[in-house]
């Protein structure tokens, strides 16, 4: 969180001459009454709620896909969870994996500037140890820290071979 995520995803998908920004949080604030956040209980009601919306984000994607649509996925999919994102949810090939990976200060200040906060339960140290000690190498890794978004955009599209998952 707090990455730029949202802004680049988007500022991706106005690149593309036929895209679609699927917002992965969109389907999480979906649900009106009953829904749990996940806060790191393996096995429990926030964890099969997180994977529900990455089977919605991913099957969203396919459709827009299939539909001639370039599709950009925005969400935090952090450990093991990203491969198998890509390997059982993903239907589309080719695919892309973009990990946006600034370090822990960069997204502390970008936290601290924003009126929202996301984090709940957690830490930047926390969710930045996940992504790096946890998170497969899959695809292009960025360190967008000092990029700015546009900067940020260029460096995904120049980076595509790597970011080819599929």
């Amino acid at each position: 969180m707090a990455s730029g995520k949202s802004t680049v995803a988007q500022a991706l998908a106005e690149r593309l001459p036929r895209a679609a920004h699927v917002r992965g949080d969109a389907f999480r604030r979906m649900i009106v009454s009953g829904g749990v956040p996940y806060e790191g209980v393996p096995g429990g009601e926030g964890e099969a709620q997180l994977r529900l919306r990455y089977r919605l984000s991913a099957s969203t994607a396919d459709a827009y896909a299939d539909a001639g649509f370039t599709a950009v996925v925005q969400d935090v999919i952090l450990g093991e969870e990203l491969k198998a994102y890509v390997e059982d949810h993903v239907r589309t090939s080719p695919a892309y994996v973009v990990v946006l990976a600034p370090h822990p200060e960069a997204v502390a200040a970008r936290e601290a500037a924003r009126g929202k906060t996301g984090y709940g339960a957690w830490t930047v140290e926390d969710l930045d140890a996940i992504l790096r000690e946890r998170t497969p190498r899959l695809g292009l890794w960025l360190d967008s820290g000092e990029l700015t978004v546009e900067e940020t955009v260029d460096a995904i599209l120049a980076g595509l071979d790597e970011a080819r998952v599929k």
